[in-house]
């Protein structure tokens, strides 16, 4: 008697009545040929805002592909500007309450970019740059240095400045004057009086290399020797240049930090305005060391920011300037066209923006990101997706749609790097407080105006909106806290590590595969409706507990 279940031996699973199974190996070959062969819609139809209206990232997925190959080979380098290069897509916002000198310092470690606000002195700006500057280098060509007259006390306080406490000691005080000695934290932290000279304690026992000597051969001297630090002579001894040990550590303990090639200083970027008092704040910063000036700006197709552009093109032609912020072609075509290196896509997508429920202006920021980035490559500017950034699949798909780089400020305001400090709230959770730009909060803040009466004229806040005039301030941002979230040196690698097993999931190998994939229509994407998205998330359980990683 034949068996109606379960057996295989006397009947055949007849899926479509009526009509013989094909050959399973053919399965590839009349994928080929029987229509495109492709699932989904090519990135251009899905974007298509007359079809589908304005979309953001939750809006849709990206279909995956082919694995061939391991999570840990795809590859992240991107472009940042026309001419510099990051080894991952990730900058941090030019906020008051995210970057900094500490925050911007690890993110470059970890292989982005840290953008320093300017809602504070131009003083302090500067000296924020400074850090991040003295922070890593190669061979150091300008060392504090210190005269034989030096006290112990103003040692001290050189290294609270500085943050290391390891100086040289020459004749004269100076760069190129005869080599005394060196002064280390540990000659220096139990000492009992603050007003002896640094030579009292200072080590005169020391290694050194020729002028001449290459970085690989120094590094290679100061590595067999039990030194700190390596100086740099001439044949009269007197000291050319500087190699510090800990530079050593960090290549080992940061492969992947963003460094410029010639120095191996950290690359450091810093936001300024439009007003003609940040001519004066370029100025500094410039001289304080930096890479990237961002303008910026709640919407950057102004004359004020074309004209500081063409400003900045023609004062400091070595300076990288990225524009911003736009989120139509027509707006990108001004900045372009005026000579900027880089472009910053994101109006009212921010986590603590309001300017698209206010103002009734902005863009949804797919559209934005993919819309902008299209354009702005057929002329080689790299783009930055800014804002709307919760997560790592967010990252992805603002990379897939264009952008170089995506910047973040709600996701890393938490973090231990971010400025201020951490407090309970109310239900007994570790935050950080986290405002928009446009907040109340931030645009009456006086710390840019050094607490002068008229603060908004100095205020990076108000004049991000073009408010520095206004008698009423109307607020495009609001002001709250976010949870803690650990240290970026943490929590960075875990996007990076994200973003790599989803290109694997996409089949990609490098970010530049992924935007030519998008290009040709072979990396392909699909709508999500709302039941979709509900679907996609968390769902059908009592309780959870939801950790991102260990």
């Amino acid at each position: 008697m034949p068996l109606t279940n379960g057996d295989v031996g006397s009947s055949k699973a007849n899926l479509l009545p009526g009509k013989d199974s094909l050959d399973h190996t053919t399965a590839l070959e009349v994928l080929k040929t029987e229509g495109s062969g492709l699932d989904g819609l090519d990135a251009k139809t899905l974007l298509d805002s007359r079809v589908n209206g304005g979309l953001t990232y939750n809006d849709f997925l990206i279909l995956p592909g082919y694995i061939g190959f391991s999570a840990a080979e795809v590859a992240l380098d991107t472009p940042v500007t026309k001419r510099i290069s990051l080894k991952t897509p990730l900058v941090s916002s030019p906020m008051d309450t995210v970057t900094e000198h500490s925050m911007a310092i690890h993110i470059a470690l970890l292989g982005g970019l840290g953008v320093i606000h300017h809602n504070c002195s131009v003083e302090n700006q500067a000296e924020m740059v400074r850090k991040v500057k003295r922070y890593e280098n190669g061979f150091i060509l300008d060392p504090v240095v210190l005269s034989p007259s030096t006290t112990v006390g103003e040692a001290k306080k050189l290294k609270e400045k500085w943050g290391f406490g390891g100086f040289p000691v020459t004749e004269n005080g100076t760069l190129r004057s005869k080599l005394v000695g060196i002064i280390t934290t540990r000659d220096i932290q139990f000492h009992p009086s603050l007003d002896e000279p640094v030579t009292a304690v200072m080590s005169t026992d020391l290694v050194t290399a020729p002028s001449g000597t290459n970085l690989a051969e120094a590094n290679a001297v100061l590595s067999k020797s039990k030194k700190g630090k390596l100086p740099i002579v001439d044949e009269n001894g007197h000291l050319i240049s500087l190699l510090s040990r800990s530079d050593l550590m960090k290549n080992l303990h940061y492969p992947l930090a963003s460094k410029l090639p010639h120095s191996k200083q950290l690359i450091c970027a810093a936001a300024i305005g439009t007003r003609p008092d940040d001519r004066i704040r370029l100025q500094k910063l410039v001289e304080a060391g930096l890479d990237i000036v961002i303008l910026d700006s709640s919407q950057g197709n102004s004359i004020f920011q074309i004209e500081m552009i063409k400003y900045v093109k023609e004062k400091y032609p070595e300076l990288d300037v990225i524009g911003g912020n736009v989120v139509t072609c027509a707006q990108a075509a001004s900045l372009i066209a005026a000579g900027v290196d880089g472009l910053r896509i994101g109006m009212g997508s921010g986590s603590a923006c309001i300017t698209q429920e206010v103002m009734a202006v902005g863009r949804p920021q797919a559209a934005s990101v993919f819309n902008v980035s299209s354009f702005a490559a057929r002329f080689g500017v790299p783009c930055i997706a800014d804002g709307g950034i919760q997560n790592v699949g967010h990252v992805v798909k603002g990379l897939a749609l264009g952008a170089s780089t995506v910047m973040m400020g709600g996701l890393l305001a938490g973090t231990t790097e971010s400025p201020g400090n951490y407090f309970v709230s109310r239900e007994g959770q570790l935050v950080k407080a986290y405002r928009g730009m446009g907040s109340i909060d931030a645009m009456e803040d006086k710390k840019a105006g050094l607490g002068e009466q008229n603060a908004k004229q100095s205020n990076a806040g108000s004049a991000r909106y073009f408010s520095e005039g206004d008698r009423l301030l109307v607020a495009q941002g609001v002001s709250g806290s976010v949870l803690d979230r650990g240290s970026v040196t943490k929590f960075v690698p875990y996007l990076l590590a994200g973003l790599q097993h989803s290109l694997q999931d996409i089949g990609v190998k490098s970010l530049s595969e992924l935007r030519q994939g998008v290009r040709d229509g072979k990396v392909r994407f699909e709508l999500r409706t709302v039941s979709a998205q509900a679907e996609g998330n968390v769902h059908g359980l009592h309780s959870f507990d939801k950790k991102l990683y260990s």
